[in-house]
């Protein structure tokens, strides 16, 4: 790969984003930021209201994956999903309600001002993105608090992103930035360093046509052979930003600690004609909210992302 003139990122770190598929930056976001983004998840689950709450947990199964009308139509709003631990067999919270929540999403950038500050007005983050030159006119789709609760934090398997966020060609793109203390015991990120150069994406995550979702075979499972390598879990310090390529294989254990592991996370793709992103996927934009912009002069002359 050519050298790329780098304002936030070394050439080194550069190299081994493409090498491995992910990135630790250290202490990308500073103390005051971690902190104000922690102070207001806690503040969204202080206001998040049970009266006409669905109960909607979010699972990540491949056989019951969450997709209900108030997961489907979140993509232009703040809405909490459960954990399923959270609730009993009678449908009601096992716990108080800021204990039992999964994830808040998934228009956090756009609708929630200190969150909409670090996604969409950080000229430091707009620096690295033009680092990655992933500069064909990026978007952010989506964004989410992520709680993982204390003793009840559910595992997330073997996934890509690229998988729930389907283009043609793939083209996401995830930050995921600690906001807490991210360890082994409470659910820290594990990756399988070069499988996005070696793990097709075998399915997506689709709206079925008789409702809900669902998962469509691209390619049959028996025609990817199964990367190889061993994973590596990285902890993380608050502020700490994992950049996280949208093929490249990662996962996180349950948290059975006392601890809770809050992080926000948001993606992007390239916009069209670089990479098309059709009514089928799950998420899709509204009228009122398209998917936001992120660099104010996107250069369509640069490389994608894509391996």
């Amino acid at each position: 790969m050519a050298a790329v003139a780098s304002s936030i990122l070394t050439q080194q770190q550069i190299s081994k984003f493409y090498t491995d598929g992910y990135l630790v930056v250290p202490a990308f976001l500073s103390p005051d930021e971690t902190d104000a983004l922690l102070a207001r998840s806690k503040q969204l689950l202080d206001e998040f209201n049970l009266e006409d709450h669905p109960l909607t947990k979010f699972t990540t199964g491949d056989s019951n994956h969450v997709g209900d009308d108030y997961f489907l139509t979140s993509g232009d709003k703040i809405r909490y999903f459960l954990e399923e631990d959270a609730v009993d067999k009678n449908g009601k919270l096992t716990r108080e309600k800021q204990k039992a929540v999964n994830k808040i999403g998934h228009a956090l950038h756009e609708l929630d001002p200190a969150f909409r500050k670090v996604t969409l007005q950080n000229d430091k983050l707009q620096a690295l993105v033009r680092d990655l030159q992933f500069h064909r006119d990026p978007v952010a789709l989506q964004s989410m608090v992520i709680t993982k609760q204390p003793q009840i934090g559910g595992e997330v398997p073997e996934h890509n992103d690229s998988t729930f966020l389907y283009t043609s060609p793939p083209s996401a793109l995830g930050f995921w930035l600690a906001l807490e203390k991210c360890t082994p015991e409470n659910g820290a990120l594990s990756f399988l360093p070069g499988s996005h150069l070696t793990a097709p994406i075998t399915k997506r995550f689709v709206r079925l046509p008789t409702g809900g979702t669902g998962f469509e075979q691209l390619i049959a499972p028996t025609d990817a052979s199964a990367p190889e390598g061993e994973y590596i879990m990285e902890e993380c310090q608050p502020g700490d930003l994992v950049i996280i390529h949208g093929s490249v294989l990662h996962k996180s254990e349950r948290n059975l600690s006392p601890k809770t592991r809050f992080a926000y996370t948001f993606h992007m793709i390239e916009s069209p004609p670089h990479a098309v992103y059709d009514e089928k996927n799950w998420l899709q934009p509204t009228p009122a909210m398209p998917f936001s912009r992120v660099l104010d002069t996107p250069n369509p002359t640069t490389i994608r992302i894509v391996a």
